[in-house]
């Protein structure tokens, strides 16, 4: 999940600042970001790269083209080591040299607190989140979420993984500071919360909170694939195409893409979507990179010549940053993962969310309850996991032509403000990571 990844800062400017990122795109994409903003303040960065259990793409030409554009950054590569949780490890090695460590937490500030809260919730129950059905998980700061829109790496107590992310939030405390890739304006009740020690356990220091962003990609390269979709995108009337697009590795079964051609179909609208193949049945492929799809066998008969003419479907990719900032675009259907849930406030783009792995679920709760920029798909957490075409159309169409849409839009739209205001020089993240910069330039 975009959760954990460890920034460790020297104390001396001259040298480095280390940055280590949790494997997987979604942190490693973060933690180049946030190494040009360091770099852009004077400081040399490295980041260093642990090879991934999984494979979301060939990394090794995206690195050297980010070297070879900011000099400032290197890239130190690690093979990856099994049974060895990255984050941990680096915290105990960053203390034991005696360098400051801060996490850099790539999720929102609503997740954070409800990680520095886990210990207290799992100190209150024996029962597991996937037990307890409909249950209110009460966290402070944040909306009452169900128990089913858990981390799902945390919905059994028994899995491995509850245990390290329970370390995870212990961790959090034993940190400098705790560097949050959002805005206060966009989570203000979260980050007060936080930072008044609400969500600490007890006998823990609650860490100081710099909230830095929005950090999105401040380039993509378009490629080929990418600017067939954007010559598409220009012939479309303003406003008007609904994007579609799950995550570096979110896959749907061939059911379920059948489903959503069916939905787009009826709902009318234009749309442009990015389809992936679907999930292998072998465990062991679980993560690997996927085949190109098949669309003549995936989409329904005919559907591709039906909607040729309001519709776009590109295979595997699209240059998401640049597809959301175009004029053309007025929806995106989400996964909800924090870094396309920012690179839609920065468009000023109002959300579908369907939530699909990793802290998505609890992302849906609160882009729909707290932050009002989304409204939600129904059946993804259905018995069967399904969601339907007349949802799909449903949802879509509400998104595009209703009321309630329109001021999801309005919302959407001053949240994007309220965003570049904070980039701006002198607003509050920039403040806040120019007085960061300075405070490890002076010890």
């Amino acid at each position: 999940m975009d959760a954990g990844a460890i920034a460790a800062a020297t104390t001396d400017a001259a040298r480095p600042v280390v940055l280590y990122p949790s494997p997987g795109m979604g942190h490693l994409v973060s933690m180049i970001e946030l190494g040009k903003i360091l770099g852009a303040r004077g400081l040399a960065v490295t980041i260093v790269v642990v090879d991934p259990p999984y494979n979301t793409g060939a990394t090794g030409p995206f690195l050297a083209g980010v070297s070879a554009a900011n000099p400032c950054i290197s890239f130190h590569r690690l093979p990856k080591v099994e049974g060895l949780p990255p984050v941990n490890v680096a915290l105990d090695v960053a203390e034991e040299l005696g360098v400051p460590a801060y996490f850099f937490f790539t999720s929102g500030a609503q997740i954070l607190a409800f990680f520095l809260y886990l210990p207290v919730l799992h100190e209150r129950t024996t029962a597991s989140f996937k037990d307890m059905g409909a249950e209110l998980i009460h966290v402070p700061g944040i909306p009452p979420v169900p128990a089913t829109h858990s981390v799902l790496p945390l919905m059994d107590r028994d899995d491995p993984a509850y245990d390290g992310f329970l370390k995870v939030s212990a961790d959090l405390c034993r940190s400098q500071g705790v560097i949050v890739n959002t805005f206060r304006s966009l989570e203000p009740r979260a980050v007060e919360t936080v930072a008044a020690g609400q969500c600490t356990p007890p006998g823990f220091a609650t860490p100081p909170v710099y909230c830095i962003g929005p950090l999105i990609k401040s380039e993509e390269v378009v490629g080929k694939g990418g600017e067939e979709c954007l010559a598409w995108l220009d012939a479309q009337p303003r406003g008007s195409v609904v994007f579609l697009c799950f995550g570096s590795i979110g896959r749907f079964s061939a059911e379920q893409i059948r489903e959503v051609a069916a939905g787009l179909e009826a709902s009318g609208q234009r749309f442009l979507w990015v389809v992936r193949a679907p999930p292998s049945d072998d465990p062991a492929k679980k993560f690997e990179k996927p085949p190109e799809p098949d669309l003549d066998a995936l989409l329904p008969a005919g559907f591709l010549a039906r909607t040729k003419d309001r519709g776009l479907v590109l295979k595997s990719w699209a240059p998401q940053r640049d597809v959301l900032a175009h004029a053309s675009v007025g929806g995106f259907v989400t996964h909800c993962g924090w870094n396309s849930v920012l690179e839609a406030v920065m468009a000023g783009v109002p959300m579908v969310a369907w939530p699909l792995y990793a802290e998505q679920r609890l992302n849906r709760v609160f882009l729909e309850k707290e932050m009002q920029l989304a409204v939600a798909v129904e059946g993804y957490d259905s018995d069967k996991g399904l969601v339907a075409a007349e949802e799909v159309a449903a949802k879509v169409r509400w998104l595009m032509e209703s009321d309630g849409g329109r001021v999801l839009r309005e919302r959407t739209l001053a949240a994007m403000r309220q965003a570049k205001d904070a980039l701006r020089e002198g607003g509050e993240s920039e403040a806040t990571l120019a007085g960061l910069v300075d405070q490890w330039r002076r010890a």
